[in-house]
């Protein structure tokens, strides 16, 4: 019985050493509370987080895409949500409040302030004060998609662009951007 206790509490302690020691940089310097051990434990195999903001979905989310916040870093949310009145050639003013409270949930569950795998490798693929606008400048979306003939995409009427994420990624609005789960229109399974 002994012996059996002793493997279980050396097994737990090689556990948890792995979690710390197999933890981000930038976790080391943040506080260690209960949530945020635990929080960490379970998000850091997922994808982005989902959207959770109703009234970002409604608002963003009525004209393309509603990106995750985790797709872009904190600082290009809010240079995107500064300048609405030219949105990529469309105005997409809103009123202040409505602004400002997209802009804080945009920033605050950015890239840099997300502890999901997709997240923290467009960050470590950017170079340092780089702003990118478009989720597909990132040099990780670049890297990801770059074996996907330019036909297949832009030169497909079902698609055009790159930038349609959930039109390939069934399961994009969800966070999930799966390569196996790869479907393009007209085209069907992507299989690098």
């Amino acid at each position: 019985m002994k012996t059996i206790i002793t493997s279980i509490s050396i097994l737990t302690l090689l556990f948890t050493t792995a979690l710390v020691v197999g933890d981000d940089d930038r976790y080391k310097k943040e506080k260690h509370d209960e949530k945020s051990f635990f929080s960490r434990l379970f998000e850091k195999d997922l994808d982005v987080a989902p959207v959770k903001n109703t009234v970002y979905k409604e608002e963003c989310g009525s004209c393309h895409f509603a990106y995750q916040p985790g797709l872009l870093p904190a600082r290009s949310w809010k240079k995107i949500m500064g300048n609405l009145e030219n949105h990529f050639d469309e105005n997409a003013e809103l009123d202040k409040e409505v602004q400002t409270e997209l802009t804080n949930y945009l920033v605050a569950n950015a890239a840099d302030h997300a502890n999901y795998k997709r997240s923290r490798r467009i960050m470590r693929s950017l170079s340092k004060g780089s702003t990118p606008l478009r989720v597909t400048e990132t040099p990780y979306f670049i890297r990801k998609h770059d074996e996907i003939p330019s036909r297949l995409v832009k030169d497909n009427p079902e698609l055009g662009s790159f930038s349609k994420c959930a039109a390939c990624h069934g399961n994009a609005e969800k966070g999930s951007y799966d390569e196996d789960d790869v479907r393009i229109p007209g085209v069907g399974k992507w299989d690098d």
